[in-house]
Order: C-alpha cells, then sequence, then structure tokens
C-alpha cells in the first residue's frame, strides 16, 4: 500500500481525504498545523503540529516512508507550500498541489486590488467607515494602525487578545456561508467595505456576491506567490495523477 501524507487545512483537503480514504491500494495521513482551536472532524489519521521546516518535513517524509505529498493547504499559506516543496526535492518524494482557481471579478464587483495586510489599512482611508474584516484572526492586529473605523471581525476561532481599537464587533463562525445569509449580516451591521482575501472555492464566496448585490467596495487581498510544483484544481485530478505515479521500487525507494 501506498502511504499518502496530505498537508490540509481546508474543506477540499478534508473531502480529498474522505475520497482517497476509499481507495484500498492507500494509507494516507492528514497533517494540520494546529491553528484551530476545534478542527472539523476527518475522515483519516490526523497528525497535528508542525514539522520543523522543510528539513523535518523531509526527516518525516523519509522515516515514515511516503509515497506522495499532496499539499492542499489554503491558497495563503505560501510558507507551509514552500517548505512542502523543498523537502519533496531534498526526501525525493513525488508532490502535487491541490490548488483553487481565484476569483475574478466580474460586472458589478467593486475591487480594490490591496499588495498585503498593510496596503488594505491604507486603502479603507482616513474617513471613518464601517469595514467587515473577513480575513481570519491572524492578521487583523495590522488594522489597529486605523482606529478611526467599526470593524466587524468574524473568524473561526476568538480573536484574543481582541483589536486594540475603540469600536469591533467579533463573530466565531465556521463556513461555508451562503450568499442570502451574508447579505443580512452586511445589512445588519450596515457595512460599507469588506477586507478579503481571493482564496477562492464556493465556501466564502459568498461574501463577495453579497457585496456586488449590495454594492459594496471589497478590498481585495491578492494571493502570493507559491512554489512551482504540479498542481490541479480538483479532487479527482489528484486521484489520477496519483494513478499515474511510478511504483515506489522503480523509483529506487
Amino acid at each position: 500500500m501506498r502511504q499518502i501524507l496530505i498537508l490540509g487545512g481546508t474543506a477540499e483537503a478534508r473531502q480529498l481525504a474522505g475520497a482517497l480514504a476509499k481507495r484500498a491500494d492507500l494509507t494516507v495521513t492528514l497533517s494540520l498545523a494546529g491553528r484551530t482551536a476545534a478542527p472539523a472532524a476527518q475522515p483519516v489519521p490526523v497528525r497535528i503540529g508542525g514539522f520543523g521546516g522543510p528539513a523535518g518535513l523531509a526527516a518525516h517524509l523519509k522515516t515514515e516512508r511516503i509515497d506522495a505529498l499532496i499539499d492542499a493547504t489554503h491558497p495563503y499559506a505560501a510558507t507551509i507550500s514552500r517548505h512542502a516543496a523543498e523537502a519533496a526535492a531534498a526526501a525525493k518524494v513525488p508532490i502535487i498541489a491541490l490548488r483553487r482557481a481565484a476569483w475574478t471579478a466580474v460586472p458589478g464587483d467593486r475591487w480594490i486590488e490591496a499588495a498585503d495586510m498593510q496596503d488594505a489599512v491604507r486603502l479603507l482611508g482616513t474617513t471613518p467607515r464601517r469595514v467587515f474584516l473577513a480575513i481570519g484572526r491572524k492578521e487583523v492586529a495590522a488594522f489597529e494602525a486605523a482606529p478611526q473605523h467599526h470593524y466587524l471581525v468574524r473568524s473561526v476561532d476568538p480573536v484574543d487578545p481582541p483589536l486594540a481599537v475603540p469600536d469591533a464587533t467579533y463573530i466565531v463562525a465556521r463556513g461555508p456561508f451562503a450568499e442570502s445569509d451574508e447579505r443580512k449580516l452586511l445589512a445588519g451591521h450596515r457595512i460599507e467595505c469588506i477586507v478579503a482575501k481571493n482564496s477562492g472555492g464556493d465556501a466564502t464566496y459568498g461574501k463577495i456576491a453579497a457585496a456586488r448585490a449590495l454594492g459594496l467596495t471589497v478590498v481585495m487581498l491578492q494571493p502570493p506567490a507559491l512554489p512551482d510544483v504540479s498542481a490541479v484544481p480538483t479532487i479527482e485530478a489528484v486521484a489520477a495523477w496519483l494513478d499515474h505515479l511510478p511504483s515506489p521500487a522503480s523509483r529506487g525507494v
């Protein structure tokens, strides 16, 4: 049986693990960084925590005799993706990335592209606005530099400590989020602008569609550069890639 390691943390990683777990020719382990306090239930054995950089991951790949590494991390987890590519090369383990296509603007969208979080803060301007931060909890502290705004912050885990700003509201929730619910949320909080990551996929697109319907501006964080490894957009394509891998013996493993 082939030993498969999935670097996860996304809905697609969970779905991929479930699909591969049904195969009798594979043993699948899902690795999570451990940044979420209560991760969703997974269909395969789970490993929690980091590896100690690319060298640590390469050692793990060798020790556990991993036959294929699948990078199904979040599109903005660029550091993990770089480490995965370096480790796979060092350990001579085949790697593939499961990557969502980024969203593209359509007629009616009012997007302003931001290069990074500091740029997003700047693009909000100096006039006080009601801003929905839909970027998770790890990077919201950047917006303490613009305390004049009211912030609505949504994250899977609580923001702790809270932002050092005079006016912020917090929502703890896990997607997917339907467009109709997002419209109610935005209207109910009188939101004027959204800050979002262009993470692609359907689970969080509801806020983008809702912003379009309500005529709201979206400050859109651009995706980071990711390593140049084989990448596919679907679970089916990952399965097909696994089917065409040479056997470990033919690779000299």
